[in-house]
């Protein structure tokens, strides 16, 4: 397995050539296919009958706008990847995230930025990673704020035993086998039999890929904090887990480790559901 076409979301707003370098690289790094992808559109401004004609020029003006910014954002992504990578552009006056959804049914991963964190931004001119996560259907790689190179030698797995963290091991297998270091942590109340059955499936799968794994069972009452205690303590320059494991309205309401993990921009993610 392999991935053979990534996609990078390039917000309207910015920037982009950190993400953009970042995605080169890992497209050269597995002879993959890059496309460069961007979307935005205008809310229609809220006008009552006697200026519902003027709400519309202005309207058309917006979106005249996204598509002069699109225009220079396409000319800089090719002036970025030509002559390093098999690229493409794609764009899309839409909802950013409903567009990037739809578009990611051409790759096999989708990278991101995440610049303001994960609960902020325009909808209407900024992709949000956890809608991705949960609508694509592909696995999401969210890059660090300012990062220009995912290393991925140091890949920490936060493991839980559900669905969205079987795929997102799966669907991470290329960057885990050119890992010098995968640590596979888990978070329970107490470590029992089954906890320990979970992880040596888990190792005996990697294994099976050729990663040589080691495992991190973690007993403590605040999964959340004992998590990210055990994630800084690895040194990790990649988090891999599932996205929500639990109700997504429930971890908005309350917080959880999907939300957090989105939110910290320091870090880079790969997600999936």
């Amino acid at each position: 397995m392999s991935y053979k076409t990534i996609i990078v979301n390039l917000d309207i707003d910015g920037p982009i050539a950190p993400v953009v370098k970042a995605a080169a690289e890992l497209a050269g790094r597995f002879q993959a296919r890059l496309i460069g992808f961007c979307a935005a559109d205008a809310p229609l401004p809220f006008a009552g009958p006697e200026s519902a004609g003027l709400a519309a020029e202005t309207w058309m003006r917006m979106r005249d706008d996204i598509q002069t910014r699109v225009k220079d954002l396409h000319e800089r992504f090719v002036e970025r990847v030509a002559g390093k990578v098999v690229a493409e552009w794609r764009e899309a006056l839409d909802n950013p995230t409903r567009a990037l959804a739809e578009a990611a049914r051409a790759a096999d991963l989708i990278v991101m930025g995440a610049v303001e964190g994960a609960a902020t931004g325009d909808a209407y001119r900024q992709a949000d990673p956890a809608s991705i996560a949960l609508q694509a259907g592909r696995p999401v790689l969210v890059i660090a704020r300012d990062t220009e190179q995912v290393q991925a030698r140091n890949i920490a797995v936060a493991w839980k035993d559900t669905r969205e963290a079987r795929r997102a091991l799966a669907d991470s297998l290329p960057l885990l086998k050119s890992a010098e270091t995968v640590t596979v942590v888990t978070v329970a109340s107490e470590v029992d039999q089954r906890i320990r059955q979970s992880l040596a499936d888990v190792m005996a799968f990697l294994g099976g890929h050729g990663i040589k794994a080691r495992s991190k069972p973690v007993e403590g009452s605040d999964e959340h904090l004992e998590l990210f205690q055990a994630l800084d303590e690895s040194g990790a320059d990649l988090i891999v887990s599932g996205a929500y494991g639990h109700s997504r309205l429930r971890e908005w309401a309350f917080g959880g480790v999907t939300r957090s993990l989105l939110d910290e921009t320091g870090r880079n993610r790969f997600m999936a559901s």
